[in-house]
């Protein structure tokens, strides 16, 4: 079990200053430590050390997908053998069209999938033209599969802290 680590004042302030994102600017970490009153260098150290304790889990772009054109977001499940899961999903997580791939448990009887495959595409044809790349890279493995496809954009945060 990972020890708890103590956060500091700055800890703190460079939490909730990055928790609605990065600064849109060519160098982000420069920005906020002007903001914060810090050396760059030290924001930078403090951020990893911050990943590397589990503080924070990752430092990534949340693009909206409307926003860039793709309106067909489908979520891909399927139902595979449990013990392949992990090397299936691997390979469908690799293709260049899935942005996240992951394994969750059966709700047997109605619900018999356990590897979900998120997809986007400019419309439901190119989702099912990718899906249908997924059903032939998992073959026979594939027992059933569907596709869930988004109705609305959900606000995507982590954890908030207050300032």
């Amino acid at each position: 079990m990972m020890e708890a680590m103590a956060l500091d004042a700055d800890d703190r302030r460079l939490i909730v200053a990055t928790q609605g994102g990065l600064p849109l600017a060519p160098r982000p970490y420069h920005v906020l430590a002007a903001q914060l009153g810090l050396a760059a260098e030290e924001v930078m150290a403090r951020l990893q050390r911050l990943l590397d304790t589990g503080v924070i889990r990752r430092i990534g772009a949340v693009p909206n997908h409307y926003a860039l054109g793709y309106s067909a977001n489908g979520m891909s499940v399927w139902d595979v053998p449990d013990a392949r899961i992990d090397a299936l999903g691997e390979a469908v997580g690799r293709l260049p069209f899935v942005t996240h791939c992951y394994h969750r448990p059966r709700a047997l009887p109605l619900w018999p999938y356990n590897l979900f495959a998120m997809v986007h595409g400019k419309s439901r044809d190119e989702v099912e033209a990718e899906v249908g790349q997924i059903a032939a890279l998992l073959g026979a493995e594939c027992r059933a599969h569907d596709v869930l496809y988004s109705s609305r954009i959900l606000k995507k945060t982590g954890l908030r802290i207050g300032g």
